[in-house]
């Protein structure tokens, strides 16, 4: 269903020195599983502006709709509008499965092909070559563009997704507006190679009125929000719609929020970028990434670029994601429930300063002052393992500055929630910050 951004205390995340929200630090009193899923309200205003659309007949012209060569239904590449009828919960179990067919499975298995058969004229074969495409890509395409309401490609990590917004559709002379506290993997590729190909860069705070301004003259925008690993949020539909205006694409970086928390093409976004190793698949065992675009022809262009550049999935790992993609509701929601306690917690504490919680998903970051005391809490873990990344089932921590991009304080601990049981995690991250004193 169509969701406007989550609602969140004074627009950034919650942490101790915020007014604090009713029922766990969220928002307007959400609890996981509660009717809609989402913070109650927040899908209000989307959800009203996608309907009156629809009753008028008159869905953008960059939204997926039936066109002279056949209908969506009819092209199954070709994603739809999330269907308002259904919960979350099912339409993420039935994301991109074709019809019944007697004897047939609910997600058929993994196609492993190099080459096809492909006997006369290229057209007359659905299938070519495996960097071209796969019926797997295809189906969990699909899936994802029901979710996200767009028109998806997949890609072989978010990274490779991102890359072929940022490298395909600028170009010398455009300008590029992008977050210098958001995942710094976009600000390397501005820096190190938009730059030099005559790309103008101007990095900006994850923040509403700063951004508004850079907008000016640019020709992207791109956006993250819940920021990682600093987990800023914005005011995104207001914010899409100042970029718009001023004339800028707007991207936004949906991993953390999911489409299940957050639909920015319903908001007026043009492109969203997630990296799918993370909640959408689930278990961290793969890498994959997928761009949704609200218009067709820019998501073709973005295929033919993966094409030329390689940055195809494997047959595999796609079905492993898409597979993972049912479940996708029911680990979010438990991930939420480990996250709100581990926030309670936190936050009762003197010794942890800067706790913050968007109010949805599986991330929290907290500062425990110093990088000694951070190791020391790090290393007393039993449950919670250290790693990088997030969105698996598994809690895991790290202390982030480690990687020495200077966002976050040296002490600061991103943590993710994973689906044990919330006592036990609490209980480990209680444990350790008192064997860290």
């Amino acid at each position: 269903m169509p969701l406007r951004a989550p609602a969140t205390v004074r627009g950034h995340a919650v942490s101790e020195r915020d007014e604090r929200p009713e029922a766990g630090g969220r928002a307007e009193g959400w609890a996981p599983g509660e009717a809609g899923v989402l913070p109650r309200g927040v899908a209000a205003q989307a959800r009203a502006r996608l309907d009156r659309m629809r009753g008028r007949g008159d869905l953008r012209a960059d939204q997926p709709r039936a066109d002279a060569e056949g209908s969506a239904e009819e092209d199954a590449s070709a994603a739809q509008l999330p269907p308002t009828s259904r919960s979350p919960a099912t339409a993420v179990v039935t994301a991109g499965l074709e019809p019944p067919r007697q004897g047939e499975p609910f997600l058929p298995g993994p196609v492993f092909a190099g080459p096809y058969h492909a006997a006369g004229e290229i057209d007359d074969s659905p299938h070519l070559y495996g960097r071209i495409s796969n019926p797997g890509f295809e189906r969990y395409e699909a899936a994802l563009g029901s979710l996200d309401g767009g028109h998806s490609v997949v890609f072989a990590s978010g990274m490779a997704a991102a890359s072929a917004v940022l490298q395909r559709l600028l170009g010398p002379g455009d300008l590029l507006v992008a977050p210098n506290d958001g995942y710094p993997g976009v600000m390397q590729i501005a820096r190190e190679h938009l730059a030099l190909r005559g790309v103008g860069v101007r990095l900006v705070a994850t923040e509403d009125e700063p951004i508004r301004r850079a907008a000016k003259g640019a020709s992207m925008v791109w956006l993250e929000t819940p920021a990682n690993p600093g987990l800023q949020t914005l005011e995104l539909e207001q914010t899409i719609a100042i970029c718009r205006r001023a004339g800028a694409r707007v991207v936004v970086d949906n991993t953390l929020a999911t489409p299940l928390r957050q639909q920015p093409l319903a908001l007026g976004a043009d492109l969203v970028v997630s990296s799918d190793s993370k909640h959408l698949s689930g278990h961290s065992d793969l890498i994959m990434g997928h761009v949704s675009a609200a218009d067709r022809e820019v998501a073709e262009d973005l295929r033919q670029w993966r094409t030329l550049a390689g940055a195809v999935p494997g047959p595999f790992e796609t079905w492993l994601a898409h597979r993972s993609l049912a479940t996708l509701e029911i680990r979010l929601r438990r991930q939420e429930e480990v996250a709100t306690a581990v926030f309670e917690a936190l936050r009762q504490r003197e010794d942890v300063a800067d706790v913050r919680y968007p109010g949805f998903s599986s991330v929290l970051g907290f500062d425990l002052g110093s990088p000694r005391r951070a190791r020391t809490f790090l290393d007393a873990l039993e449950i919670v393992a250290e790693a990088t990344s997030f969105g698996g089932l598994h809690s895991t921590a790290e202390r982030r500055d480690r990687f020495g991009d200077g966002q976050v304080p040296p002490g600061y601990v991103r943590f993710n929630a994973g689906i044990e049981g919330p006592e036990d995690v609490v209980g480990d991250v209680v444990r350790a910050l008192d064997l860290s004193r």
